[in-house]
């Protein structure tokens, strides 16, 4: 790691031993840290998905501190696919990671899309100031394993109107009992955001503004 606009490689080391691939960007002086996870890694998904690599792109070039890291078994990352168990550890590790660089005064969100959103949801980590949520599908694991449900810390779901797995209307109905959680429609989109992540970025900024 090095205080720099480009994005630096590194590695993280999960709870259970295992080094994962990463890729920082820790501009000096920092105004917010954002950890972002990827989409599902038996359908492609990996930090330089689309969405991940918009986000990671547009976070660093305004001056935010930003990680983002491949689950185990995903490109240079060690292990192999947890259908969603050991995925957590690995983005507690990113948080934890993320926490001990920086600034510890600027707020710290956890992103994610698709899988890597529900994955964000499993992590409570108290270094967290919001979760920042893209396309959730709202169920690779149990309900009950999202941690963040009912935590009060702000949770903006960045829903597309055409999502084939999870739009608007039936996220709305799965958070409603939730904490401090925002549905925010993305109009014309589908759940791969082709063409739409402008939305995206404007979204988070707003949302990052608000902590």
């Amino acid at each position: 790691m090095t205080d720099d606009f480009g994005p630096t490689a590194s590695t993280l080391t999960t709870a259970d031993g295992l080094s994962l691939e990463a890729q920082w960007a820790l501009p000096n002086g920092p105004r917010n840290r954002v950890v972002i996870a990827h989409p599902h890694p038996q359908h492609g998904g990996n930090m330089y998905s689309l969405v991940v690599s918009t986000l990671f792109t547009h976070l660093s070039e305004a001056g935010c501190a930003v990680l983002r890291f491949n689950f185990r078994g995903v490109g240079g990352s060690e292990g192999e696919h947890d259908f969603g168990e050991g995925e957590q550890l690995d983005v507690r590790a990113a948080v934890e990671a993320m926490a001990a660089a920086g600034d510890g005064q600027c707020p710290l969100v956890l992103a994610g899309w698709s899988f890597g959103a529900d994955m964000a949801l499993t992590c409570d980590a108290p270094e967290l100031a919001g979760w920042f949520l893209v396309a959730p599908p709202l169920r690779v694991v149990n309900a009950d394993r999202f941690k963040a449900a009912p935590d009060p810390r702000p949770k903006w779901l960045a829903v597309p109107e055409r999502d084939q797995f999870n739009p608007p209307d039936e996220a709305q109905a799965t958070i409603a009992n939730w904490s401090n959680a925002e549905i925010h429609p993305i109009g014309g989109a589908d759940h791969f955001l082709v063409g739409r992540t402008d939305r995206l970025n404007n979204l988070i900024d707003e949302f990052v503004a608000g902590l």
